[in-house]
């Protein structure tokens, strides 16, 4: 069976591509911050009482004594998916040892990981609102805070990148689409692609009307919508989804970067291919602004 291709942005972005953040930035009751006399292997890790949830949320951060020193070092938000939390994307995928490797290459960005907790409702919260709870809002606003407040060196002009996995990478590129200005580029793993999948693996009941989808979010910003890619395993269960939204893309012309690999539904897959998205997150990072239209090439997946 031939498997299905996808299409590849060649990376061009006007001046305006990366605005600067001007939104008043949330108000935390209460915010605890690890002390770095106890931090290991450059981990740390905020508490804050966040207005969007009404309640206590974690957020583990990983910065390098060199993304500390640069200013207005970019951030990398990574989102988990059901039936995890802050810790999983550094203690089940190793994210923070990769960071350090990727900034020992020479002009690799110093990428600050910023790694919340979904607001830890039910089995996942789909990181959307419902249920009187702001979950899109934790992310898009009061996680970007909170970190400026634990690592000074990211600032409201800091460039912000997004990627998840699974129920995290539905976060990832909905959340991007939905907020272009806020957000320079987005990955994701795996991914859920409708709201619908979700609801058939979490016991709970998410709101009906809460968003749909990830390409609805698109259609709805596709003028606007900052770089993307996706990808998932050629054995995982989501692949045909991730197909879909592929080919719905490439039907109305809207640039991406799809790939599949080996692999399953797995942290095995997810550790190997976090790589992929801060390469992808340096590429825009580095691509200077230019006022010219985007290009595009097709590309095979791998085998």
């Amino acid at each position: 069976m031939r498997r299905p291709r996808g299409i590849i942005l060649h990376l061009c972005f006007s001046p305006n591509d990366f605005p600067v953040n001007n939104a008043r930035p949330p108000a935390f009751r209460t915010i605890e911050i690890s002390d770095p006399q106890f931090e290991t292997e450059n981990l740390r890790r905020i508490t804050v009482k966040s207005p969007a949830l009404g309640h206590r949320a974690d957020i583990t951060v990983h910065a390098t004594p060199r993304a500390h020193e640069t200013p207005h070092a970019p951030l990398v938000i990574l989102l988990h998916g059901i039936h995890g939390s802050h810790w999983a994307w550094t203690q089940k995928g190793g994210a923070h040892r990769l960071n350090e490797a990727l900034q020992s290459e020479p002009n690799f960005p110093n990428f600050v990981l910023a790694m919340p907790s979904d607001g830890l409702w039910g089995d996942g919260s789909g990181y959307v609102a419902h249920h009187a709870q702001d979950f899109e809002r934790w992310i898009v606003e009061e996680v970007p805070a909170a970190v400026r407040h634990a690592v000074p060196s990211v600032t409201a002009r800091s460039k912000i990148f997004i990627a998840g996995l699974s129920m995290g990478g539905f976060g990832a590129l909905r959340l991007a689409s939905e907020y272009p200005e806020r957000f320079a580029g987005a990955s994701a793993h795996s991914s859920i692609t409708e709201l619908a999948q979700l609801r058939a693996l979490i016991n709970e009941d998410i709101a009906p009307d809460a968003a749909p989808s990830v390409l609805a979010s698109m259609l709805k910003n596709r003028e606007r919508l900052s770089p993307f890619r996706f990808d998932c395993g050629f054995e995982d269960p989501l692949v045909n989804a991730n197909r879909s939204l592929s080919l719905a893309l490439m039907s109305r012309g809207i640039a991406h970067r799809y790939e599949e690999f080996a692999g399953n539904h797995s942290w095995t897959y997810w550790s190997q291919q976090l790589e992929r998205s801060l390469r992808f997150f340096a590429e825009v990072f580095a691509t200077p602004p230019v006022d010219a239209p985007a290009e595009f090439t097709e590309i095979s997946a791998e085998s």
